[in-house]
């Protein structure tokens, strides 16, 4: 079969984002007691999400990126248009990154050529001109390249790079060197400094940069480069730590004079993230957004090429012009052209059995429950409300039954988690009733423990889930009506270590799960296994290499289904590693992990999505949904946008 159909699938934080580019004048005197700093001015036109700028001039020219299109893709704009300019890029990539314009030529991070080898990102840095031309790739192929800067002349560049090396599987804070190369000869590169991330010029010679100190603070360090000095002839150098323990500062902005940085910050005293002018010599932090807009994070700080303006990016606010509403579904750029592809607001996605409705989980907060849309991203309808549930199976062979989790989805195997049959009256799914009446059946007993996860049976006769009633997370099938406690149950699998999320195949013949039974020592080394309905002829796929292989014991897959010819698995993986630093984004708990497919004897991987964030939780049609195609994105249908999303959850300031 063709990779063909439609899926649906899940992008953590990512819906409540709502970012656009704002700017403020930065006062000429910053020393006085309490600088007045003027009202903060929106650059961008709050369509879909707008983030990591960079001014071209200072007049408040703006390159930056935006994902409108359906993919992250880079824009230029000028203070006073209404409309902004989409930049040359290369056509089949479908993320960009850190866009700078210097000279004429447009420089920017894209991920549109794979790696040499898995487990290694795809980032590396380009350039081109403004108006189009060769796209030229500056990264050697074979290196990995993140958040470029330019110098003040436009001579040389500044990267945070793993050079060749793999990625070593973390994503708190990236062991990534500062490394600096002439613009007119990019494969003459030097590593300046080891450990560092996010470069940003002060003149020619002098370079800041970020990375989280030996005291556990975000700190930003400063390295002083001869005059005139020859790239080959600067060997690595000890940095100088420029800002204080006690605050944690990242993601710098040098401004010309060479003695003032703009950074943002996380404080103890408060919650948000903040953008403030440091200066260098004094010690002195200047405070900026947190007069402005006190309770808004505000990300990646960047400075106008005088001096004269900051700017970043934040929730756009309910106030500002702009989208409003999140829709119930997102269209995403596929890089398959008849497999069309959509973000969900909410999580576990399923589809009924005529294809019109989705059932899902808006969040897995305690306010959560089950809610169902239409697939057109029309209408939506709580079920229930009040209780953390997670993961839905609509049942194939009946339209008003969706099976679900009810209790706290990261818990203990004897933690009390239940599977219920929800069912509900589709006469009353109109435009006038908000909340359907619904019966819920518990299938599993009281006692049993964490019970989860569970997977309709092609026929609708039985459910296959994940238990913990042993002490272990093994795979268990039961009757569909009657649960456990009226009807029969069977254990799949069974043995020390954790099977999840099972998914059958389109025959019902097969159940795929991941699985740990490789490495039980080890609770996020996961891999796809399948077994026989009966419980027989468990069999690994391999995905990342070959049996005994190092690549394949660092598979981290989860989220698996079948296509509906059952000749290939659908699910997330780190097989990309990390797009871009995750310190710069809202949380995520992995900010990784794309959507992959693969046939399933474990050969033909392709790469579905690109981005730095977490995706995760598809369901996979075989066709294209004719709703789908009328997808209705605005307006009234959907969630009011809030910006509700927290600071990475590793970023503590309890130190």
């Amino acid at each position: 079969m063709d990779l063909k159909g439609t899926i649906v699938f899940t992008t953590i934080g990512r819906p409540q984002y709502g970012f656009d580019v704002f700017s403020v004048k930065i006062p000429s005197n910053l020393d006085i007691p309490a600088p007045k700093w003027d009202s903060e001015h929106c650059l961008t036109d709050g369509i879909s999400i707008n983030f990591n700028g960079q001014f071209v001039d200072e007049d408040e020219t703006l390159v930056y990126v935006s994902e409108r299109t359906g993919s992250s893709r880079i824009f230029l704009t000028r203070r006073g248009e209404t409309k902004s300019e989409k930049l040359p890029s290369p056509p089949e990539s479908l993320f960009h990154d850190r866009p700078i314009i210097s000279n004429g030529r447009l420089y920017f991070i894209s991920a549109h050529e794979p790696a040499d080898k898995l487990f290694k990102s795809w980032s590396a840095l380009y350039s081109t001109g403004i108006h189009g031309g060769e796209v030229a790739r500056l990264t050697p192929y074979g290196f990995v390249d993140y958040s470029p800067a330019v110098s003040r002349s436009g001579k040389i560049i500044a990267v945070a790079s793993y050079g060749s090396s793999s990625w070593g599987g973390e994503f708190h804070e990236l062991m990534t060197d500062i490394v600096v190369f002439s613009e007119s000869d990019p494969n003459k590169r030097t590593v300046i400094c080891h450990h560092g991330g996010w470069p940003t010029w002060s003149g020619d010679s002098t370079v800041y940069f970020h990375r989280q100190a030996d005291d556990g603070w975000w700190s930003i360090f400063r390295i002083d480069l001869p005059e005139d000095f020859e790239l080959s002839d600067v060997p690595p150098t000890s940095p100088r730590r420029v800002t204080p323990p006690g605050i944690h500062s990242f993601t710098p902005a040098a401004m010309h004079d060479g003695e003032r940085i703009v950074v943002a910050t996380r404080r103890r005293e408060t919650k948000f993230r903040h953008i403030e002018i440091f200066d260098v010599k004094s010690q002195k932090f200047h405070p900026v957004t947190e007069l402005i807009n006190p309770d808004f994070h505000h990300y990646n700080p960047f400075v106008s090429p005088e001096s004269g303006f900051i700017g970043y990016h934040r929730f756009r606010g309910e106030t500002e012009s702009g989208d409003s509403i999140i829709p119930h579904l997102e269209f995403v750029t596929s890089p398959i052209k008849e497999l069309q592809m959509f973000r969900l607001n909410g999580s576990f996605p399923s589809f009924s059995p005529n294809r019109d409705l989705i059932a899902l989980n808006p969040d897995f907060t305690a306010n959560s429950g089950l809610k169902i849309v239409k697939s057109d991203g029309s209408m939506g309808w709580d079920l229930f409300k009040g209780r953390v549930t997670f993961c839905n199976s609509w049942c194939p062979t009946e339209k008003n039954v969706i099976f679900t989790s009810v209790g706290p989805i990261f818990a203990s195997p004897k933690s009390t988690v239940q599977i219920a049959r929800v069912s509900f009256d589709l006469e009353k799914l109109d435009n006038h009733c908000e909340n359907i009446p619904v019966d819920i059946k518990i299938l599993t007993s009281e006692e049993s423990g964490n019970n989860a996860f569970p997977a309709c049976s092609p026929d609708g006769k039985s459910v296959v889930f994940r238990s913990g009633r042993s002490g272990y997370k093994n795979l268990y099938i039961m009757d569909a009506v009657n649960g456990e406690i009226d009807g029969e149950i069977r254990q799949l699998t069974n043995g020390p270590w954790i099977d999840t999320m099972p998914s059958w195949s389109p025959d019902g013949k097969l159940v795929a799960f991941s699985s740990n039974r490789h490495n039980p020592e080890n609770a996020e080394a996961f891999s796809i296994y399948v077994i026989d309905s009966d419980g027989r002829g468990v069999r690994r796929i391999h995905v990342a290499g070959t049996e005994g292989s190092s690549e394949v014991n660092m598979e981290r897959i989860n989220h698996v289904c079948f296509s509906a010819d059952g000749e290939w698995l659908l699910f997330t993986a780190n097989f990309g590693g990390v797009t871009a630093e995750p310190v710069s984004v809202p949380n995520q708990f992995q900010p990784y992990g794309d959507l992959y497919v693969v046939r399933i004897d474990g050969s033909g991987l392709r790469r579905l999505t690109w981005n730095v964030y977490e995706n995760g939780t598809p369901a996979w049609l075989p066709e294209a949904v004719p709703d789908m195609s009328r997808l209705r994105i605005g307006g009234e249908f959907g969630e009011k946008l809030k910006g509700q999303f927290d600071e990475p959850l590793w970023i503590r300031c309890d130190i």
